[in-house]
């Protein structure tokens, strides 16, 4: 996955005798959890695919069931603001780690959208599969094909999940939204049809811990990062605040769309940070 780069870079990793310890626990624990929910996912799949096909009515709450105890398992508290859209659609959110796939699993059944080439890799490439997301090619030739996908995704009343930044950051920041994936939306058969649901999502650091703790940038690999939060001995919490409903009807093209949808994703992200700097200092 490619990272936002910034001035400063990732602290060198370490971890203590005790922080193996819990690693070795918690990894057996959440391993077990996501795996073996990746089993009992496809058993279930087994007789839910010839009846219901493309449409996927118990799967979601088996994904939803793991990542949310992922988050117990972990130790990292877990909170929300605001109402699910209920209306066909999709959803866009800020993206600090791969930390993000379960926070926006755990409260709301959605199907990720995801570059082909993530379908390719060992582990994560099987679980995306498993669990439904939509793959696809970064070609002007596949525009066509992919947009089929999506309305067919869309009005069986999927809810997909993409990142419009295109890349994690340190989680201090919301990088300007990419408008390419925002076109597809924009057909005559969606346009009318569908609403984008914007979401913020902040990390916040454990005690004592700066606020870059889960943010993955830079030339951070995937295994540091996992490491560092399975040994982590105080954990911190993830904050989603679910913003109103945007129609696509309403706007004139895909970049006004996108805008509306950074800029309530934005101020999400900053009052959030606000609160829990307020409430360290009153501390």
């Amino acid at each position: 996955m490619t990272t936002w780069n910034g001035e400063d870079a990732p602290t060198a990793l370490r971890i203590s005798l005790f922080g193996w310890l819990r690693v070795v626990v918690r990894g057996l624990v959440l391993g077990g959890l996501v795996f073996g929910g990746l089993l009992v996912l496809l058993l279930v799949r087994l007789i839910e695919r010839p009846f219901c096909r493309m449409d996927r009515p118990v799967t979601p709450f088996i994904t939803q069931f793991v990542c949310r105890n992922a988050f117990r398992v972990l130790g990292i508290g877990f909170r929300t603001h605001g109402a699910l859209m209920t209306e066909r659609g999709a959803v866009v959110a800020n993206h600090t780690s791969w930390l993000d796939i379960f926070a926006l699993n755990a409260r709301k059944r959605i199907y990720f959208v995801s570059k082909a080439e993530v379908a390719k890799w060992p582990g994560i490439g099987w679980l995306a599969r498993a669990t439904g997301t939509v793959f696809i090619e970064r070609n002007a030739k596949e525009a066509r094909r992919q947009t089929a996908l999506f309305q067919d995704r869309l009005m069986l009343g999927h809810k997909l999940l993409f990142f419009p930044e295109g890349t994690s950051t340190d989680g201090l920041r919301v990088l300007p939204f990419k408008t390419t994936l925002f076109a597809a939306f924009f057909h005559p058969e969606l346009r009318d049809e569908i609403s984008i649901q914007p979401v913020s999502a902040v990390f916040l650091p454990p005690k004592g811990e700066g606020p870059r703790y889960y943010g993955w940038w830079g030339e951070m690999a995937f295994a540091p990062h996992l490491l560092k939060t399975l040994a982590s001995a105080r954990q911190g919490e993830v904050v989603l605040r679910y913003h109103r409903p945007l129609r696509v009807a309403d706007f004139e093209d895909r970049k006004a769309l996108a805008a509306a949808c950074e800029t309530q994703v934005r101020a999400g992200h900053e009052a959030i940070w606000c609160g829990y700097q307020a409430n360290e200092e009153a501390q």
